[in-house]
Protein backbone atom coordinates (compact mmCIF):
# COMPACT_ATOMS: atom_id res chain seq x y z
CA UNK A 1 0.00 0.00 0.00
CA UNK A 2 1.28 3.60 -0.80
CA UNK A 3 2.28 5.38 2.14
CA UNK A 4 0.90 9.22 2.14
CA UNK A 5 2.43 11.41 4.63
CA UNK A 6 0.40 14.68 4.51
CA UNK A 7 2.09 18.45 6.68
CA UNK A 8 -1.05 20.05 8.34
CA UNK A 9 -4.14 19.39 10.23
CA UNK A 10 -6.12 22.32 8.25
CA UNK A 11 -9.40 22.70 6.23
CA UNK A 12 -6.69 21.19 3.20
CA UNK A 13 -5.14 18.38 5.08
CA UNK A 14 -8.25 17.17 7.11
CA UNK A 15 -9.89 17.34 3.25
CA UNK A 16 -7.36 15.29 2.23
CA UNK A 17 -7.33 12.41 4.68
CA UNK A 18 -10.69 11.91 4.90
CA UNK A 19 -11.13 11.63 0.96
CA UNK A 20 -7.72 9.07 1.21
CA UNK A 21 -9.46 7.07 3.96
CA UNK A 22 -12.40 7.11 2.87
CA UNK A 23 -11.55 5.37 -0.72
CA UNK A 24 -9.12 2.39 1.04
CA UNK A 25 -5.88 4.53 1.17
CA UNK A 26 -5.25 3.80 5.08
CA UNK A 27 -1.81 4.58 5.36
CA UNK A 28 -2.08 7.82 5.84
CA UNK A 29 0.05 10.41 8.34
CA UNK A 30 -0.49 13.63 8.91
CA UNK A 31 2.39 15.93 10.67
CA UNK A 32 1.38 18.96 12.56
CA UNK A 33 3.96 21.35 13.93
CA UNK A 34 1.56 22.72 15.99
CA UNK A 35 -0.38 21.48 19.89
CA UNK A 36 -3.31 21.06 18.08
CA UNK A 37 -5.18 20.34 14.47
CA UNK A 38 -7.30 23.07 13.14
CA UNK A 39 -4.45 25.52 10.90
CA UNK A 40 -5.16 28.94 11.46
CA UNK A 41 -8.45 28.49 13.20
CA UNK A 42 -6.06 26.99 15.75
CA UNK A 43 -3.61 30.04 15.28
CA UNK A 44 -5.75 33.01 15.31
CA UNK A 45 -7.63 33.66 18.70
CA UNK A 46 -7.78 37.44 18.41
CA UNK A 47 -10.96 38.64 19.69
CA UNK A 48 -14.29 38.36 17.38
CA UNK A 49 -12.31 36.13 15.06
CA UNK A 50 -14.23 34.49 12.59
CA UNK A 51 -15.34 33.45 9.01
CA UNK A 52 -16.53 35.88 6.21
CA UNK A 53 -17.79 33.31 4.30
CA UNK A 54 -21.55 32.34 5.56
CA UNK A 55 -21.80 28.97 7.63
CA UNK A 56 -23.92 26.97 5.52
CA UNK A 57 -21.36 27.26 3.11
CA UNK A 58 -18.47 27.15 5.43
CA UNK A 59 -18.11 22.78 5.83
CA UNK A 60 -17.29 19.98 3.80
CA UNK A 61 -19.86 18.61 1.63
CA UNK A 62 -19.34 15.29 2.91
CA UNK A 63 -19.76 16.24 6.69
CA UNK A 64 -22.30 19.26 6.29
CA UNK A 65 -22.48 20.65 9.97
CA UNK A 66 -26.20 21.91 11.04
CA UNK A 67 -25.39 23.19 14.18
CA UNK A 68 -23.65 26.28 13.40
CA UNK A 69 -25.27 29.15 15.64
CA UNK A 70 -24.48 32.20 13.82
CA UNK A 71 -24.72 32.69 10.37
CA UNK A 72 -20.78 33.63 10.35
CA UNK A 73 -19.32 31.21 12.64
CA UNK A 74 -16.62 32.67 14.96
CA UNK A 75 -12.83 30.62 15.75
CA UNK A 76 -14.16 28.02 18.48
CA UNK A 77 -16.99 26.84 16.69
CA UNK A 78 -15.01 26.05 14.07
CA UNK A 79 -12.06 24.84 15.25
CA UNK A 80 -15.05 22.29 17.31
CA UNK A 81 -16.06 21.46 13.75
CA UNK A 82 -12.94 20.20 12.17
CA UNK A 83 -11.92 18.36 15.66
CA UNK A 84 -15.36 16.63 15.51
CA UNK A 85 -14.54 15.69 11.33
CA UNK A 86 -11.10 14.42 12.18
CA UNK A 87 -12.76 11.94 15.23
CA UNK A 88 -15.81 10.74 12.69
CA UNK A 89 -13.47 10.10 9.78
CA UNK A 90 -10.62 8.18 11.83
CA UNK A 91 -8.01 10.88 11.10
CA UNK A 92 -7.28 12.29 14.74
CA UNK A 93 -5.53 9.44 15.66
CA UNK A 94 -3.27 10.06 12.52
CA UNK A 95 -2.18 13.41 13.54
CA UNK A 96 1.41 13.59 15.20
CA UNK A 97 1.29 16.68 16.78
CA UNK A 98 4.66 19.25 17.90
CA UNK A 99 6.02 17.59 14.58
CA UNK A 100 7.63 20.30 12.26
CA UNK A 101 8.33 19.08 9.16
CA UNK A 102 12.08 20.96 8.15
CA UNK A 103 12.94 19.53 4.95
CA UNK A 104 11.66 16.45 2.32
CA UNK A 105 13.99 15.28 -0.43
CA UNK A 106 12.78 13.21 -3.53
CA UNK A 107 14.94 9.80 -3.67
CA UNK A 108 15.27 8.70 -6.92
CA UNK A 109 16.44 5.34 -6.84
CA UNK A 110 13.70 4.32 -3.90
CA UNK A 111 11.04 6.33 -5.74
CA UNK A 112 10.18 8.52 -2.49
CA UNK A 113 10.25 11.35 -0.16
CA UNK A 114 12.78 11.60 3.01
CA UNK A 115 10.97 14.24 5.39
CA UNK A 116 13.05 15.97 7.93
CA UNK A 117 11.86 17.01 11.20
CA UNK A 118 13.19 19.95 13.51
CA UNK A 119 14.25 17.03 15.83
CA UNK A 120 16.54 15.44 13.80
CA UNK A 121 13.99 12.42 13.10
CA UNK A 122 13.49 11.20 9.30
CA UNK A 123 10.92 9.26 7.77
CA UNK A 124 10.01 8.53 4.67
CA UNK A 125 6.65 8.13 2.48
CA UNK A 126 6.01 7.23 -0.89
CA UNK A 127 3.43 10.16 -1.47
CA UNK A 128 4.10 13.83 0.46
CA UNK A 129 1.31 16.25 0.44
CA UNK A 130 1.56 19.63 1.42
CA UNK A 131 -1.62 21.27 3.34
CA UNK A 132 0.22 24.01 4.98
CA UNK A 133 -1.94 26.74 3.31
CA UNK A 134 -1.08 30.36 2.05
CA UNK A 135 -2.13 31.89 5.38
CA UNK A 136 0.11 30.03 8.00
CA UNK A 137 3.71 32.23 8.57
CA UNK A 138 2.38 35.63 10.20
CA UNK A 139 4.49 38.73 8.53
CA UNK A 140 5.57 41.28 10.54
CA UNK A 141 6.20 45.12 8.80
CA UNK A 142 9.77 45.60 8.33
CA UNK A 143 10.13 48.89 10.47
CA UNK A 144 13.56 50.20 11.95
CA UNK A 145 13.05 49.72 15.78
CA UNK A 146 10.70 46.97 16.26
CA UNK A 147 12.49 44.97 18.91
CA UNK A 148 12.82 48.50 20.92
CA UNK A 149 9.27 48.90 21.79
CA UNK A 150 9.17 49.03 25.61
CA UNK A 151 5.63 47.76 26.12
CA UNK A 152 3.63 44.96 24.97
CA UNK A 153 3.49 43.99 21.05
CA UNK A 154 2.75 40.94 19.20
CA UNK A 155 1.07 39.64 16.02
CA UNK A 156 -2.79 39.23 15.63
CA UNK A 157 -2.30 36.05 14.66
CA UNK A 158 -0.53 35.16 17.75
CA UNK A 159 -2.60 36.90 20.18
CA UNK A 160 -1.43 37.22 23.65
CA UNK A 161 -3.97 37.06 26.15
CA UNK A 162 -2.23 37.80 28.75
CA UNK A 163 -1.94 41.38 27.82
CA UNK A 164 -4.63 43.30 29.26
CA UNK A 165 -5.24 46.04 27.01
CA UNK A 166 -8.06 47.93 29.42
CA UNK A 167 -7.06 51.20 30.25
CA UNK A 168 -3.89 51.04 27.76
CA UNK A 169 -2.88 53.06 24.79
CA UNK A 170 -3.37 50.54 21.84
CA UNK A 171 -2.07 50.67 18.11
CA UNK A 172 -3.26 48.68 15.80
CA UNK A 173 -0.92 48.48 12.87
CA UNK A 174 -2.40 47.30 9.70
CA UNK A 175 -6.41 47.32 8.61
CA UNK A 176 -7.55 44.49 7.05
CA UNK A 177 -9.72 41.17 7.48
CA UNK A 178 -8.48 40.78 10.78
CA UNK A 179 -8.42 44.19 12.37
CA UNK A 180 -12.15 44.93 11.43
CA UNK A 181 -12.92 41.87 13.35
CA UNK A 182 -10.62 42.59 16.28
CA UNK A 183 -10.76 46.59 16.25
CA UNK A 184 -14.46 46.80 17.52
CA UNK A 185 -13.88 44.75 20.60
CA UNK A 186 -9.93 46.13 21.55
CA UNK A 187 -12.09 49.45 21.21
CA UNK A 188 -14.42 48.26 24.45
CA UNK A 189 -11.25 47.82 26.48
CA UNK A 190 -8.96 50.66 25.33
CA UNK A 191 -8.48 54.12 26.75
CA UNK A 192 -7.23 55.29 23.47
CA UNK A 193 -7.01 53.72 20.31
CA UNK A 194 -4.78 54.33 17.18
CA UNK A 195 -5.37 52.60 13.81
CA UNK A 196 -2.45 52.85 10.90
CA UNK A 197 -4.03 52.39 8.22
CA UNK A 198 -2.26 51.68 4.46
CA UNK A 199 -5.06 51.62 2.38
CA UNK A 200 -8.70 51.74 2.97
CA UNK A 201 -10.76 48.63 2.34
CA UNK A 202 -14.26 48.16 0.32
CA UNK A 203 -16.53 46.96 3.38
CA UNK A 204 -19.42 45.55 2.92
CA UNK A 205 -22.55 44.67 5.62
CA UNK A 206 -22.64 41.33 7.05
CA UNK A 207 -25.82 39.56 7.19
CA UNK A 208 -24.91 37.63 10.24
CA UNK A 209 -26.98 37.18 13.27
CA UNK A 210 -28.03 33.96 15.16
CA UNK A 211 -29.20 30.96 13.86
CA UNK A 212 -32.09 29.62 16.15
CA UNK A 213 -31.99 25.91 16.93
CA UNK A 214 -35.62 25.41 15.00
CA UNK A 215 -33.74 26.33 11.79
CA UNK A 216 -31.02 24.82 11.93
CA UNK A 217 -31.27 21.83 9.84
CA UNK A 218 -32.62 24.33 6.71
CA UNK A 219 -28.72 24.98 6.53
CA UNK A 220 -28.39 22.10 3.78
CA UNK A 221 -31.29 23.77 2.11
CA UNK A 222 -29.07 27.60 2.25
CA UNK A 223 -25.95 25.81 1.10
CA UNK A 224 -27.16 25.76 -2.71
CA UNK A 225 -28.19 29.23 -2.02
CA UNK A 226 -25.14 30.73 -0.90
CA UNK A 227 -22.79 28.78 -3.32
CA UNK A 228 -24.54 30.63 -5.99
CA UNK A 229 -24.53 33.82 -4.66
CA UNK A 230 -20.81 33.32 -4.46
CA UNK A 231 -20.06 32.23 -7.71
CA UNK A 232 -22.26 35.20 -8.53
CA UNK A 233 -19.87 37.81 -5.83
CA UNK A 234 -16.86 36.47 -7.95
CA UNK A 235 -18.20 37.50 -11.52
CA UNK A 236 -17.52 40.94 -9.80
CA UNK A 237 -13.78 40.56 -9.69
CA UNK A 238 -13.91 40.54 -13.64
CA UNK A 239 -12.60 43.88 -14.44
CA UNK A 240 -15.35 46.62 -15.59
CA UNK A 241 -18.04 44.14 -14.79
CA UNK A 242 -21.42 45.05 -13.89
CA UNK A 243 -21.26 43.06 -10.76
CA UNK A 244 -18.23 44.95 -9.80
CA UNK A 245 -19.79 48.39 -9.85
CA UNK A 246 -23.10 47.00 -7.90
CA UNK A 247 -20.69 45.52 -5.31
CA UNK A 248 -18.88 49.21 -5.65
CA UNK A 249 -21.65 51.30 -5.22
CA UNK A 250 -23.06 48.78 -2.63
CA UNK A 251 -19.67 49.54 -0.27
CA UNK A 252 -19.27 52.84 -0.38
CA UNK A 253 -22.98 53.46 0.23
CA UNK A 254 -22.59 51.51 3.47
CA UNK A 255 -19.31 54.19 4.55
CA UNK A 256 -21.67 56.96 3.75
CA UNK A 257 -24.55 55.56 5.55
CA UNK A 258 -22.19 54.29 8.96
CA UNK A 259 -19.50 57.21 8.52
CA UNK A 260 -20.88 60.70 9.07
CA UNK A 261 -17.91 62.78 9.52
CA UNK A 262 -16.63 64.06 6.30
CA UNK A 263 -12.76 63.90 6.73
CA UNK A 264 -13.36 60.32 8.49
CA UNK A 265 -14.96 58.88 5.48
CA UNK A 266 -12.39 60.73 2.77
CA UNK A 267 -9.44 58.23 5.05
CA UNK A 268 -11.98 55.47 4.52
CA UNK A 269 -12.54 56.12 0.86
CA UNK A 270 -9.98 53.22 -0.97
CA UNK A 271 -8.39 54.94 -4.42
CA UNK A 272 -8.30 51.43 -6.24
CA UNK A 273 -11.01 49.18 -8.25
CA UNK A 274 -13.16 47.08 -6.15
CA UNK A 275 -11.83 43.68 -5.66
CA UNK A 276 -8.24 44.65 -6.05
CA UNK A 277 -7.82 43.85 -2.51
CA UNK A 278 -9.76 41.56 -0.05
CA UNK A 279 -13.49 42.89 0.20
CA UNK A 280 -14.50 42.83 4.01
CA UNK A 281 -17.76 42.32 5.57
CA UNK A 282 -18.74 43.83 8.82
CA UNK A 283 -21.41 46.07 10.56
CA UNK A 284 -19.65 47.53 13.52
CA UNK A 285 -15.94 48.20 12.32
CA UNK A 286 -17.10 52.19 10.68
CA UNK A 287 -19.41 52.87 13.96
CA UNK A 288 -16.24 52.06 16.32
CA UNK A 289 -13.64 54.44 14.23
CA UNK A 290 -16.11 57.69 15.01
CA UNK A 291 -15.79 56.93 18.73
CA UNK A 292 -14.34 59.77 20.69
CA UNK A 293 -10.95 57.64 22.00
CA UNK A 294 -10.49 55.78 18.51
CA UNK A 295 -8.68 57.53 15.93
CA UNK A 296 -7.57 56.68 12.09
CA UNK A 297 -3.83 57.46 11.12
CA UNK A 298 -3.05 57.08 7.17
CA UNK A 299 0.37 58.38 7.67
CA UNK A 300 3.49 55.78 6.90
CA UNK A 301 4.87 54.51 10.04
CA UNK A 302 8.57 55.36 9.61
CA UNK A 303 10.15 53.88 12.65
CA UNK A 304 8.83 52.07 16.58
CA UNK A 305 10.27 53.87 19.17
CA UNK A 306 10.60 52.47 22.73
CA UNK A 307 6.99 55.00 23.27
CA UNK A 308 5.54 54.12 20.79
CA UNK A 309 5.45 54.78 16.86
CA UNK A 310 6.60 57.87 14.69
CA UNK A 311 5.04 58.31 11.18
CA UNK A 312 6.12 59.94 7.84
CA UNK A 313 4.92 63.54 9.35
CA UNK A 314 7.22 63.31 12.31
CA UNK A 315 4.58 62.77 14.92
CA UNK A 316 5.56 60.30 17.58
CA UNK A 317 2.24 58.49 18.71
CA UNK A 318 2.89 57.42 22.04
CA UNK A 319 0.90 53.92 23.00
CA UNK A 320 1.59 50.96 25.70
CA UNK A 321 0.48 48.10 23.28
CA UNK A 322 1.35 47.70 19.45
CA UNK A 323 -1.20 44.45 17.44
CA UNK A 324 0.19 44.28 14.20
CA UNK A 325 -2.44 42.85 12.02
CA UNK A 326 -0.07 42.93 8.72
CA UNK A 327 -1.16 39.80 7.53
CA UNK A 328 0.46 36.66 6.09
CA UNK A 329 3.85 35.72 3.99
CA UNK A 330 1.05 34.84 1.53
CA UNK A 331 4.03 34.19 -1.12
CA UNK A 332 5.65 31.27 0.91
CA UNK A 333 4.62 28.18 -0.51
CA UNK A 334 6.97 26.15 1.16
CA UNK A 335 9.10 28.33 1.38
CA UNK A 336 9.98 27.50 5.27
CA UNK A 337 10.92 23.89 4.14
CA UNK A 338 13.89 22.82 2.53
CA UNK A 339 12.26 20.86 -0.60
CA UNK A 340 14.30 19.04 -3.09
CA UNK A 341 12.72 17.44 -6.23
CA UNK A 342 14.48 15.26 -8.96
CA UNK A 343 18.30 16.03 -8.84
CA UNK A 344 18.08 17.74 -5.80
CA UNK A 345 16.83 21.17 -7.23
CA UNK A 346 15.28 23.38 -4.83
CA UNK A 347 11.85 24.02 -4.71
CA UNK A 348 12.59 27.53 -3.42
CA UNK A 349 14.86 28.20 -6.74
CA UNK A 350 12.19 26.97 -8.96
CA UNK A 351 9.70 29.44 -7.76
CA UNK A 352 12.45 32.39 -7.83
CA UNK A 353 9.66 34.67 -9.39
CA UNK A 354 6.71 33.30 -7.64
CA UNK A 355 4.75 29.75 -6.98
CA UNK A 356 3.04 28.35 -10.34
CA UNK A 357 1.98 24.89 -10.04
CA UNK A 358 -0.49 22.67 -12.49
CA UNK A 359 -3.89 22.75 -11.53
CA UNK A 360 -2.35 24.22 -8.34
CA UNK A 361 -0.92 20.65 -7.10
CA UNK A 362 1.55 19.33 -9.26
CA UNK A 363 5.35 20.70 -9.98
CA UNK A 364 7.12 19.06 -12.72
CA UNK A 365 10.06 17.30 -11.34
CA UNK A 366 9.20 16.69 -8.08
CA UNK A 367 7.23 13.35 -8.08
CA UNK A 368 4.82 12.24 -5.90
CA UNK A 369 4.16 15.62 -4.36
CA UNK A 370 0.67 17.11 -4.05
CA UNK A 371 0.21 20.62 -2.77
CA UNK A 372 -3.21 21.67 -1.24
CA UNK A 373 -4.28 24.91 -1.47
CA UNK A 374 -1.27 26.23 -3.71
CA UNK A 375 -0.14 28.41 -6.04
CA UNK A 376 -3.70 29.96 -7.69
CA UNK A 377 -6.05 28.33 -6.07
CA UNK A 378 -6.92 31.44 -3.49
CA UNK A 379 -10.32 32.90 -3.73
CA UNK A 380 -11.89 36.70 -3.76
CA UNK A 381 -15.51 35.04 -3.58
CA UNK A 382 -17.08 31.49 -2.59
CA UNK A 383 -15.65 28.80 0.06
CA UNK A 384 -12.37 27.76 -0.05
CA UNK A 385 -13.51 24.59 1.13
CA UNK A 386 -15.05 23.99 -2.42
CA UNK A 387 -11.47 23.80 -3.61
CA UNK A 388 -9.95 21.76 -1.56
CA UNK A 389 -12.36 19.25 -1.47
CA UNK A 390 -11.85 18.88 -6.02
CA UNK A 391 -8.31 19.10 -5.17
CA UNK A 392 -8.65 16.16 -2.70
CA UNK A 393 -10.52 14.37 -4.92
CA UNK A 394 -8.11 14.64 -7.61
CA UNK A 395 -5.38 13.58 -5.73
CA UNK A 396 -6.86 10.69 -4.86
CA UNK A 397 -7.85 9.64 -8.10
CA UNK A 398 -4.21 9.94 -9.20
CA UNK A 399 -3.17 7.64 -6.13
CA UNK A 400 -5.90 5.36 -7.15
CA UNK A 401 -4.38 5.48 -10.74
CA UNK A 402 -0.47 5.18 -9.58
CA UNK A 403 -1.75 1.61 -7.19
CA UNK A 404 -3.89 0.25 -10.00
CA UNK A 405 -1.39 0.52 -12.52
CA UNK A 406 1.87 -0.62 -10.12
CA UNK A 407 3.06 2.77 -10.86
CA UNK A 408 5.54 4.00 -8.36
CA UNK A 409 5.90 7.41 -9.17
CA UNK A 410 3.91 10.04 -11.00
CA UNK A 411 5.00 13.59 -12.32
CA UNK A 412 3.30 16.45 -14.20
CA UNK A 413 4.23 16.80 -18.00
CA UNK A 414 6.34 20.45 -17.95
CA UNK A 415 4.49 21.30 -21.04
CA UNK A 416 1.14 21.02 -19.27
CA UNK A 417 2.05 22.70 -16.59
CA UNK A 418 3.09 25.48 -18.38
CA UNK A 419 0.38 25.57 -20.53
CA UNK A 420 -2.05 25.35 -17.96
CA UNK A 421 0.06 28.78 -16.06
CA UNK A 422 0.27 31.08 -18.96
CA UNK A 423 -3.66 30.36 -19.64
CA UNK A 424 -4.70 31.06 -15.71
CA UNK A 425 -1.71 34.28 -15.72
CA UNK A 426 -3.30 35.71 -19.00
CA UNK A 427 -6.90 35.36 -16.94
CA UNK A 428 -5.95 36.90 -14.13
CA UNK A 429 -4.09 39.79 -16.07
CA UNK A 430 -7.88 40.21 -17.55
CA UNK A 431 -8.78 40.56 -13.97
CA UNK A 432 -8.94 43.22 -11.67
CA UNK A 433 -6.05 41.67 -9.71
CA UNK A 434 -4.21 43.13 -12.70
CA UNK A 435 -4.44 46.69 -11.93
CA UNK A 436 -2.90 46.68 -8.86
CA UNK A 437 -1.06 45.74 -6.05
CA UNK A 438 -1.56 43.43 -3.39
CA UNK A 439 -0.38 40.26 -1.48
CA UNK A 440 -1.87 38.35 -4.43
CA UNK A 441 1.25 39.29 -6.49
CA UNK A 442 4.82 38.36 -5.54
CA UNK A 443 7.60 40.78 -6.04
CA UNK A 444 8.32 39.42 -9.60
CA UNK A 445 5.17 41.18 -10.49
CA UNK A 446 2.89 37.25 -10.65
CA UNK A 447 -0.27 36.83 -9.69
CA UNK A 448 0.55 33.48 -7.30
CA UNK A 449 -2.31 33.53 -4.97
CA UNK A 450 -5.86 33.83 -6.64
CA UNK A 451 -7.81 31.40 -8.96
CA UNK A 452 -9.35 33.65 -11.66
CA UNK A 453 -12.74 33.25 -11.48
CA UNK A 454 -15.50 30.95 -9.18
CA UNK A 455 -15.22 27.95 -7.93
CA UNK A 456 -16.98 25.81 -10.41
CA UNK A 457 -14.43 26.28 -13.54
CA UNK A 458 -12.08 24.96 -11.22
CA UNK A 459 -14.04 22.24 -10.08
CA UNK A 460 -14.79 20.71 -13.76
CA UNK A 461 -11.25 21.06 -14.57
CA UNK A 462 -10.18 19.33 -11.61
CA UNK A 463 -13.40 16.13 -11.97
CA UNK A 464 -11.14 13.53 -13.86
CA UNK A 465 -7.58 12.87 -14.04
CA UNK A 466 -6.13 13.42 -17.71
CA UNK A 467 -3.44 10.54 -17.63
CA UNK A 468 -2.09 11.81 -20.49
CA UNK A 469 -1.01 15.03 -18.35
CA UNK A 470 1.11 12.72 -16.41
CA UNK A 471 4.55 10.88 -16.50
CA UNK A 472 3.83 7.41 -15.07
CA UNK A 473 6.58 5.50 -13.77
Amino acid sequence: MTSVGIIGSGFGGIAVAAELLSHGHHDVRLWERGDDIGGVWRDNTYPGAGCDVPSPLYSYSFAVNTQWSKRYALQPEIREYLHRVADEYGITPRVQLGREVVSAHWQQDEQAWDVGFADGVVERVDVLVSAVGQLSEPRLPALPGLEDFAGDWFHSARWDHDVDLAGKRVAAVGVGASAIQYVPHVAEDAAHLTLFQRSANYILPKPDGPLPRWWRPGIRLERPLWWTFGEQFSRGLDEGSLVGKVEQKAALAHLRRQVQDPRLRELLTPDYPIGCKRILFSNNFYPTLERDHVDVVADRIVRVLPQGVETADGTVHEVDVIVYGTGFDSQDFLSSIDVRGAGGEPLAERWTDGAHAHLGMYVPGFPNLFVSYGPNTNLGGGSIIYMLEAQARHMRQVLDRMEAGGYEAVDVRPEVEAEYDQQVQERLESSVWGSCDSWYRHPSGRITSNWPGSTYPYHRRVRTVEPEDFAWT
